[in-house]
């Protein structure tokens, strides 16, 4: 029989002549049965709080529909629309979910996380329509100001739309901040929007009662500055997804623990990618140019089993090693080591 070694984690790996052979032969499998659960886990939870989300923002327009429909409020309706707007977001954010959650194949080598991003795009869109309507109804109210029937009703259908939505915005946002999805934070952020136009018509019902007949349409205009801006943070967390950026500090954490690995001198590069809400990640490290093969493939999986714990939300790591020529220096072309989950 051949030895073993147990590690703290619970994983075992053959030191044998023949086990080190197998092991070269075969793809490092550290966490792969963990990670695909993590991954289904992390897509069964955006569907969720997308489905939540569905559920709570159409009880909500439905409140609110009602007593537009009652009151004549065209401010009230036009926020009604803009829920109903919102509620449909999470169809396109379900499919790219939905898809992410397919394995790769020969088309789609890394899979179809990037389907969520795309819904991000369309997600992005839909608030810079949200703030356009909504500015441009401001301007058309304040051209043509329309009296309003029943104004505490109104006002507690505006409490009603912007308790909907508040809620439905800390619940995705915390959600996508967990699972690392840029799409569901943007989802939530545009849900925080319709909170904030819920409010334009409490203010805009409570100047009626004054008699400022321009007070909902001036505030309205305000609530559009608020989207416009809200709408540049998500576009700009979307942007980054789709051009591969991350965060700087999980470059920094990742060549930390690469180099605190046995047999690592030295981290000339790491590269990191979201693929949906999942990281990929390549490293080039420089060991001893006196290693056998298996040596060098050794200190390549202890290095991907590392950096796979230590990074969050990391599926799939290339590790490549480079022989050291001299003290400074090292030379290319050596063993690249990869180690990718299936989700």
């Amino acid at each position: 029989m051949q030895p073993h070694h147990e590690h703290d984690d619970g994983h075992h790996h053959s030191h044998g002549r023949w086990g080190r052979v197998a092991h070269v032969l075969r793809p490092h499998s550290h966490d792969t049965a963990d990670k695909i659960d993590t991954a289904l886990e992390t897509s069964a939870a955006g569907l969720r709080a997308l489905w939540i989300s569905l559920l709570v923002l159409g009880a909500t327009a439905a409140v609110q529909g009602v007593v537009a429909v009652w009151s004549g409020s065209v401010a009230l309706l036009g926020d009604t629309l803009h829920n109903v707007a919102d509620a449909l977001t999470a169809v396109p954010l379900g499919i790219a979910f939905l898809l992410g959650r397919r394995t790769a194949d020969r088309r789609y080598t890394y899979g179809y996380g990037r389907a969520e991003d795309l819904a991000g795009i369309v997600i992005v869109v839909t608030i810079a329509v949200s703030a356009a309507l909504a500015g441009w109804e401001a301007v058309r109210r304040l051209l043509h100001p329309q009296p309003v029937d029943g104004l505490g009703w109104v006002a507690a259908a505006a409490l009603v739309g912007f308790a909907g939505n508040e809620l439905v915005a800390r619940y995705r946002i915390t959600v996508g901040r967990r699972i690392g999805s840029a799409a569901l934070v943007a989802d939530g952020l545009h849900a925080r929007t319709d909170g904030f136009t819920s409010l334009a018509v409490l203010a805009g019902a409570g100047g009626a009662a004054l008699g400022w007949w321009w007070a909902d349409p001036v505030v309205g205009l305000g609530i559009t500055v608020a989207i416009a801006v809200v709408l540049k943070d998500a576009a700009r967390q979307v942007y980054r997804r789709l051009m591969d950026a991350v965060d700087p500090d999980l470059i920094d954490q990742a060549e930390t623990t690469l180099r605190a690995v046995p047999g690592v001198r030295d981290v000339t590069a790491v590269r990191m990618r979201w693929i949906g809400h999942r990281l990929h990640a390549e490293a080039e490290l420089v060991v001893d140019a006196g290693l056998t093969l298996i040596e060098a493939h050794e200190i390549a999986a202890d290095a991907e089993h590392q950096l796979v714990h230590a990074v969050p939300r990391l599926t799939g790591v290339t590790v490549h090693t480079d022989p050291a020529t001299h003290p400074g220096g090292h030379h290319h072309a050596a063993l690249s080591h990869h180690r990718r989950s299936d989700h």
